[in-house]
């Protein structure tokens, strides 16, 4: 077949891959949406949607368990997991309208179902079931996705690799639909530790193993808070275990983990959730000279990758300098079309990150070691819940605010562990970005009561350490001799 020459060729229907798709086609441009599997609902069942689902059970059923200490009578019936499973599978269904095929290709998009592969800088051959497609778009981009990565456990791959052991990884595990009386998840991912939370709300026992500390890329403080946490409800945590060996099931039993020390735990369940690689390979982004690093595809601030300018990474596979991991997939979108468009565009500061557990963590900017690590002269700002009038009032006081300053009141970064602190951090995130201080959060005008307001009274107490300075003192004395 002849050379197609299409304006914009995504790879990958993640996401990012579909928003870049959809906008670019709503300009008018030719654009080619290259996809191996299935686009739709069907993707959706892997990732964060079907765990916000389950988190979203998992919350009911806590208010229900929880309804005494407001003086209401209830009581919960033992857990209906083939009903949480149609819950979930009614949430991923309700949104697949806007995540098909038939959409974008309403939208003028042409969508190939097939395997792409880069065949030197410019070109890409597309394996599909008829014959095979050679492109030559104006520009690439690379948004497809990533794959779990399992931990080098003896024992734990031929587990894993068959069916029936109740041993998988976290989209094996969502697909299978089941009904664990006791899960042993294994890793330190956000994906593990909301899985664990989750479950452990929706009757399940629970036991978490981490290779290292509890939450290893959060505030330790803050970790420490949700740890706290995760034990009331349920959670059996240990931290630096020490993995000898994965077993199969044995006789009525489920598969098993062997410690150093000694220790079996066996579970009817094992969720493996270490961690994920990026899913290229079969791109063979070697052919297009393309940078690669453990964490995807290596790409300036613009998402345009390093070795060859004409292509772009976009969502879990990108790899931006100086940012890290940063997965939004509208963020990313916007940047992407306005760089290929030659114009001025590129990602700025870092993007929050969330644990949905209960209470959420929610982080921006610096951590307290991060910003001391780097230099700076920190100043360290915290308001407990437990003295926030809407947490106190709503039976939810366990959480804390924590702002980190520079020498001068600038907000380096932020943590919360409150309710709901995902929705609350994005006012955070803005006022890291455009270069803030305490003293603006502390003149925030903010409905009463809010938990909000936390950081408000967090960000107050910078100008009451002022306060107390000699300079100040004498400045406040000679203004209140002045005419008013």
């Amino acid at each position: 077949m002849p050379e197609q020459t299409p304006d914009i060729a995504v790879i990958g229907a993640t996401p990012a891959g579909q928003a870049i798709t959809a906008a670019a086609a709503q300009l008018g441009l030719a654009v080619a949406l290259v996809e191996r599997g299935r686009i739709g609902a069907e993707p959706l069942h892997a990732g964060p949607l079907p765990r916000q689902a389950l988190l979203a059970a998992a919350r009911a059923a806590t208010a229900v368990r929880e309804a005494a200490r407001f003086g209401l009578a209830a009581s919960l019936a033992p857990t209906d997991w083939p009903a949480i499973w149609t819950h979930v599978d009614a949430t991923i269904a309700s949104l697949a309208p806007t995540a098909g095929a038939a959409r974008l290709r309403a939208l003028g998009a042409e969508v190939i179902e097939g395997q792409a592969r880069f065949l030197d800088r410019d070109r890409l051959a597309i394996r599909c079931e008829a014959a095979e497609r050679i492109l030559r778009p104006r520009r690439i981009v690379i948004a497809t996705g990533r794959t779990p990565a399992l931990p080098p456990i003896p024992g734990l791959a031929p587990i894993l690799a068959q069916e029936g052991t109740g041993a998988l990884t976290e989209p094996a595990y969502l697909a299978a639909r089941p009904a664990p009386a006791h899960l042993l998840v294994l890793g330190d991912t956000a994906a593990a530790i909301e899985m664990a939370d989750a479950h452990a709300a929706l009757g399940a026992h629970v036991t978490l193993l981490m290779p290292g500390r509890f939450a290893p890329a959060e505030d330790p403080e803050l970790a420490l808070g949700l740890a706290l946490a995760l034990r009331r409800h349920g959670v059996d945590i240990i931290e630096h275990a020490d993995i000898a060996r994965a077993e199969p099931p044995g006789a009525g039993g489920g598969p098993a983990l062997i410690l150093a020390d000694g220790r079996r735990l066996a579970g009817t369940h094992l969720l493996v959730a270490t961690g994920t690689v990026p899913d290229i390979a079969a791109l063979a982004p070697e052919a297009a000279n393309l940078a690669v690093t453990p964490r995807g595809i290596a790409t300036d601030r613009s998402l345009r990758c390093l070795g060859n300018r004409r292509v772009f990474a976009a969502g879990p596979v990108a790899d931006p300098e100086g940012i890290g991991q940063d997965h939004t997939a509208a963020r990313h979108a916007g940047v992407v079309l306005r760089r290929a468009l030659g114009l001025p565009a590129r990602l700025a500061g870092t993007a929050p990150r969330v644990l949905y557990t209960s209470p959420e963590l929610a982080q921006a900017g610096m951590t307290e070691e991060q910003a001391r690590a780097t230099g700076h002269d920190v100043r360290v700002l915290r308001w407990p819940l437990a003295d926030n009038d809407r947490a106190v009032a709503q039976r939810r006081p366990d959480g804390l605010v924590k702002l980190v300053l520079s020498r001068r009141g600038r907000l380096l970064g932020a943590g919360l562990l409150a309710p709901h602190a995902g929705e609350t951090i994005g006012l955070l995130t803005l006022a890291i970005g455009r270069r803030l201080g305490a003293a603006a959060l502390a003149g925030l005008a903010l409905p009463y009561p809010t938990y909000t307001e936390a950081i408000q009274r967090a960000a107050a107490m910078n100008a009451a350490s002022l306060a107390a300075s000699p300079w100040l003192r004498r400045a406040v004395k000679l203004g209140i001799r002045l005419p008013p």
